[in-house]
């Protein structure tokens, strides 16, 4: 980790000026927000102009799965944009080659034909349209807990209340409920009820939704920002049987917890589950330069062998974006990036935030794996209220907000969302780092403390 730059406040009050005279921030009141001038970034770390620095427990957007800005993908994109900077998706190009093949040497099973986008949402567009050219079928099962982008399609999939401003009730979308034993929907008392009830729900919605009028299951393997859900083991694989009992289409996204999230390449390995589509991005290439895909079975890949696919993209395959996913993915099997990030969730993390939770009343549960954690903040743990309302703004929210404030002002900068906080650091993150962002996280948790009932 270099030092940290000299403090600057002039350039970066300008630097804040321009993004308030020009800039439109997504998921904002734009009046309302006052982002921060960022002036640089390594490793874990990311500082501004004032000369504050702080620990990077959000990987921006859980994204920079290999840290800020690693020394061989800064150079394989300069190398890359000396050579070749762009070149249409219908040529074939050695770096978009490379990185389909990287990519699919690593996906579960058959998996082995690649489709690049430009990030995870247009990823699950193209997935959904797959499924639907391939079984003829109109309708998609989604999860209320989910996140899948937020285009036209996939902001109707996402199940989280960013969809209720866009939701056209229109779009072949039908929502269920995922298992989540902590809070279950399904009164369940264990895993293996969970498990079960949430399988024999999901079968009946598909039951009286027609069978033959479901294209496809679109599932994140590991629910990522609504919630870090781990499913319960069996889930999938009976997920997985439902699809192939009615010949749908299983659809994993893997956007957020793909390429050593979980402390595995894809979260799918921890669960023996192959589905007929996977969609990636972010840690592809830690979001150096923007990139997506969806990696295909060969069954359904056979269905446009002789008939054109129906949709493409103007940067599909970018050659800029293909060379820091070749020098990311290269870059994490030869330092041991994926075994790293299971290592540090295991020993360091793991124990880490369950001696938070025996110390700290406001945590009502600890779950997670790799890097790949969420703590449930709650006002009281026998009623398991949580500690602001869902979807809670204004004042209803200033709890949470004083723990994410109380997280900066020590140089920690969380990833919160309603009553949680997650624990997402880089899969390159020390484990002094890891041990200091959990002793801040230890102080900034009385700030939640003081709003229990």
């Amino acid at each position: 980790m270099t030092t940290t730059p000299a403090p600057d406040p002039e350039t970066g009050a300008a630097v804040r000026a321009a993004d308030r005279a020009h800039v439109f921030h997504s998921w904002s009141a734009q009046g309302l927000i006052d982002p921060l001038a960022v002036a640089g970034a390594e490793g874990s770390y990311f500082w501004d102009y004032d000369g504050n620095r702080y620990l990077d427990f959000s990987s921006q957007l859980v994204n920079t799965n290999i840290g800020h800005q690693h020394p061989k993908v800064v150079a394989a994109v300069q190398e890359q944009a000396g050579r070749l900077c762009t070149f249409a998706p219908g040529f074939a190009v050695d770096v978009r080659s490379e990185a389909a093949r990287l990519i699919a040497e690593r996906t579960p099973g058959d998996l082995d034909k690649i489709f690049f986008t430009n990030g995870g949402a247009e990823a699950v567009e193209h997935a959904v349209r797959m499924a639907r050219v391939h079984t003829g079928r109109p309708k998609v099962l989604s999860a209320y807990r989910s996140y899948h982008g937020a285009t036209a399609g996939a902001i109707n999939l996402t199940g989280d209340p960013r969809r209720w401003a866009s939701d056209t009730a229109s779009a072949g979308v039908v929502h269920f409920w995922g298992p989540y034993l902590y809070r279950s929907p399904f009164h369940s008392a264990t895993e293996e009820q969970e498990r079960d009830r949430a399988l024999a729900h999901l079968a009946d919605t598909i039951a009286f939704e027609g069978p033959e009028t479901v294209a496809a299951v679109l599932l994140e393997t590991v629910v990522g920002t609504a919630g870090i859900l781990v499913p319960p083991p069996g889930y999938l694989a009976g997920v997985r049987d439902l699809c192939d009992r009615y010949g749908v289409v299983l659809i994993l996204d893997e956007v957020m917890a793909g390429f050593g999230r979980t402390g595995r390449w894809f979260a799918a390995d921890h669960f023996g589950v192959v589905p007929d589509l996977l969609t990636f991005a972010k840690g592809v290439n830690s979001g150096y330069v923007p990139l997506g895909g969806v990696a295909i079975s060969a069954k359904i890949a056979a269905t446009f062998d002789q008939r054109p696919y129906p949709g493409g993209l103007t940067y599909s395959g970018h050659p800029l974006a293909c060379a820091s996913a070749v020098a990311t993915i290269n870059a994490m099997a030869e330092e041991g990036i994926v075994e790293h990030a299971a290592a540090i969730g295991e020993r360091v993390l793991g124990p880490g935030l369950a001696e938070l939770a025996a110390r700290h009343p406001c945590v009502g549960e600890v779950r997670g794996t790799g890097v790949f954690w969420a703590l449930e903040l709650v006002r009281d743990r026998a009623t398991r209220e949580p500690l602001v309302p869902y979807n809670a703004t204004g004042a209803a929210a200033r709890p949470m907000a004083d723990f994410a404030a109380a997280c900066r002002r020590r140089g920690l900068w969380p990833f919160v969302n309603m009553n949680r906080t997650h624990v997402v650091p880089p899969c390159t993150v020390t484990e002094a780092e890891a041990k200091e962002g959990l002793a801040i996280l230890d102080e900034a948790l009385r700030a939640a403390d003081a709003h229990l009932t």
